[in-house]
């Protein structure tokens, strides 16, 4: 019965790998996205998370400064590659200003350029800009439709299964946690690090 019993509790060990979250090292997470991508990461930081980079100085680069993937935008992501490693996730962050807005084509082309500038394989995270469910006009940088504009960007972009990216929510703003119609002030940042942690550790 021992003999017998061996091989068989070996051949489940071997058949049942214990499944690793992709999401298991430090600063292996990079991010692309525009002041409120940074506002996220300013939260997520404050709230001790330590697998999505830290900000880097992303302020105003809209989608448009992201579809080439020789601009100087990634020229700045790829200053983060250089003092942690190419990242295996990379979330992207669809912002805008409310002229020229972006387009679905835009849209691929940040996947697409993200997908060079990351790890083989990477898994990539899509999210539209912060959206303000008590007050969903007050950012005036996107226009009043732009917020959610970037977000039925993404969820389009999430369900493309040609695209293989992953859209894990909607990133939320009260009126008490936003300093100017768009931007997160302390408490707002502290959400949206909370939400981050949520959506991807």
């Amino acid at each position: 019965m021992k003999f017998t019993l061996i091989p068989f509790l070996l051949g489940l060990a071997a058949s049942s790998p214990t499944e690793k979250r992709q999401t298991s090292g430090q600063y292996t997470m990079g991010f692309i996205g525009c002041s409120m991508a940074e506002n996220v990461a300013q939260g997520y930081v404050a709230n001790k998370g330590k697998h999505m980079w830290g900000p880097y100085g992303t302020g105003g680069l809209v989608v448009q400064s992201w579809t080439s993937p020789s601009s100087s935008s990634w020229g700045m992501f790829d200053k983060q590659v250089a003092k942690y490693g190419k990242p295996t996730e990379v979330w992207v962050m669809i912002c805008i200003f409310q002229n020229p807005g972006a387009t679905y084509d835009e849209v691929k082309q940040m996947i697409a350029a993200a997908r060079q500038h990351a790890a083989p394989g990477a898994k990539i995270y899509i999210t539209g800009q912060p959206i303000y469910p008590d007050n969903p006009t007050s950012c005036f940088l996107a226009g009043p439709q732009g917020p959610q504009m970037t977000v039925d960007l993404a969820k389009k972009a999430g369900a493309d299964a040609s695209l293989n990216v992953t859209y894990p929510g909607d990133f939320k703003l009260m009126k008490g946690e936003v300093q100017d119609g768009c931007h997160a002030n302390t408490a707002g940042q502290s959400s949206l690090g909370k939400q981050a942690l949520a959506f991807w550790g």
